[in-house]
């Protein structure tokens, strides 16, 4: 379904779009289907990225149920489904082991107002111009470090040590006569489940599978005396309440410094979660043949990332693999989503002392799943064999920060160097030539004194030196230069400070400039700049014909 919607009001597209469209009991149960459903698939994934996230299970649980609702509910996808997301995990767990749980939150009620303002603002379009192989880079850093990350909880040593992957690898190197052969088994099952179950059917999600059976052969083991570490052993279990409101920062002692200090944090959960939230709307819009309002989308990512801390959630986006399981099951509106967020809920305060009993080797085994899924290797060996080697270079570049440092740096750095690289393009596709006059071949018998150059390619600050370098008066005797401009489309202020220098040092040699072909957008900013038909100066003409009738009639 394509969504319209004139009003100004950007807040809850989807969900009124859906009702205009008339929303009848066969879409309600179809809904309810889809959303238990994905309820089945979000219930251990949740859980599974807060604890990768530095933060006790349940949070992941209220991230789901209370960011999933709200963004539904607010948004302009109709069938986004919103919760903790595996891109996010590189970005919080320094957070978390900062500031701990509460700086978590208070982090993301931070970039939820960024979100917000950017939706307000119409910067949802925008987000289109982050080029692929930075969003390709990052997503495969961010694969590598999730994977990495879970290597502790797999082998049974708990957290890896350390604030860089390489001190975490170090860590996991000298406690490897450590490994537990009991967590090490059941997490390499799990894996071998997650990786066969698929190819044997989908109508049971593999998730729900594989952690059941870790669940019961680590009971079968802790009755034995060979008890794994489970949720319960490290967390205490998982409380069987109904998230409450309460204030994300209370009790965390942080003061004004401490959350300016997060704002580069927050502004980089921004940016990542609207990246990833439209990508998913558009994989969403790809599956059913409808279209989502960029800019509501945005709105409703930022409301529920600003409500869900209030709750004990943390940062949420678009999760993609959700939302194809929740098309696949026959979603048709947000209100799939919300019967999501009610089954999350109601299974947390049933099976609470059950989900406790899960082992965190069978997590880890999870989220390697989810990071191998991530880093969509064929797609990311293709781009590097098929891209331009400087897109390439910026992808490894992308790739190599995520890794090494964090998705701070790799996002800024990965942007800077795309629009180096844009800006390097347009220079080599901007450029002015002699066509016509006492150095060029005749074009329709061009009078004596006469010059012709035709300028191609926009006209910004990266291009104009280049563009206008070779407009010069050739030779004496010059009183006429014709700039045609009807192969320009941009002009910038650069642009415009290059041209008007070139009109002035002209009529300082004594000859007059005629502007011709000049398309809507460099008009205005000539316009705006005053240039105005000057006798013997300066002359502004509609195109190239009209000129050279004028000139050869004069």
């Amino acid at each position: 379904m394509v969504i319209e919607d004139s009003s100004r009001l950007r807040l809850g597209v989807a969900i009124r779009a859906a009702f205009r469209r008339g929303y009848t009991a066969a879409d309600l149960r179809a809904d309810a289907v889809a959303g238990l459903v994905v309820g089945v698939v979000a219930l251990p994934l949740s859980m599974a990225l807060a604890i990768a996230a530095g933060a006790p299970p349940e949070h992941g649980l209220y991230t789901a149920i209370v960011a999933g609702m709200v963004i539904a509910l607010t948004g302009g996808s109709m069938h986004s489904v919103s919760g903790p997301t595996a891109a996010f995990v590189v970005l919080l767990v320094p957070v978390t082991a900062r500031h701990g749980v509460q700086g978590l939150m208070v982090a993301s009620a931070l970039a939820g107002v960024i979100m917000l303002l950017m939706g307000v603002s119409g910067l949802g379009r925008l987000i289109q111009f982050i080029p692929h192989p930075v969003t390709t880079g990052f997503t495969a850093g961010i694969a590598v470090v999730i994977a990495i990350l879970q290597l502790g909880d797999l082998f049974g040593l708990g957290s890896l040590h350390g604030e860089r992957i390489w001190e975490r690898l170090a860590d996991l190197g000298e406690r490897f006569g450590q490994v537990s052969a009991v967590d090490l088994g059941i997490g390499l099952l799990t894996l071998a489940v997650l990786i066969v179950w698929p190819r044997i059917t989908h109508r049971i999600p593999g998730p729900l599978v594989g952690l059941t059976v870790a669940t019961i052969v680590g009971l079968l083991l802790a009755g034995a005396g060979h008890a794994p570490v489970t949720i319960e052993t490290l967390f205490g279990g998982i409380p069987r309440r109904v998230p409450m409101p309460t204030f994300p920062w209370a009790g965390s002692g942080m003061g004004w410094d401490e959350v300016i200090s997060l704002l580069p944090t927050a502004a980089a959960i921004a940016l990542l979660g609207a990246i990833e939230s439209l990508l998913c709307a558009v994989v969403a819009d790809g599956m059913t043949g409808g279209r989502h309002d960029s800019d509501a989308e945005l709105v409703g990512l930022g409301l529920g990332n600003i409500v869900a801390p209030f709750f004990g959630g943390f940062a949420a986006t678009g999760a993609i693999a959700r939302t194809a399981t929740a098309i696949r099951a026959g979603a048709r509106s947000p209100f799939a989503v919300v019967v999501h967020s009610v089954f999350l809920l109601v299974a947390m305060l049933v099976l609470a002392p059950v989900l406790g009993h899960i082992p965190m080797a069978g997590m880890a085994a999870l989220l390697l799943v989810v990071a191998w899924n991530m880093s969509d290797l064929p797609h990311f060996k293709r781009i590097a064999r098929i891209a331009p080697r400087s897109d390439v270079v910026v992808m490894f570049v992308c790739f190599a920060l995520t890794v090494l440092f964090d998705m701070v740096v790799a996002v800024i750095t990965g942007v800077v160097l795309a629009a180096f690289l844009f800006m390097r393009r347009m220079v080599e596709i901007s450029g002015a030539q002699l066509v016509g006059g006492p150095e060029g071949h005749t074009i329709g018998g061009l009078p004596p004194g006469v010059v012709f150059y035709d300028v191609a390619g926009p006209l910004f600050f990266g291009a104009a030196e280049k563009a206008l370098g070779a407009l010069t008066v050739v030779g004496e005797g010059v009183h006429t230069v014709i700039v045609d401009l009807e192969d320009v489309p941009a002009m910038d202020a650069t642009g415009l400070v290059a041209l008007e220098s070139i009109v002035e040092r002209i009529n300082r040699n004594g000859a007059k400039v005629v502007l011709t072909g000049i398309q809507p957008q460099p008009r205005r900013a000539v316009e705006r700049a005053g240039f105005h038909d000057e006798p013997g100066k300066l002359e502004l003409t509609d195109d190239l014909d009209t000129t050279l009738r004028s000139i050869l009639r004069g």
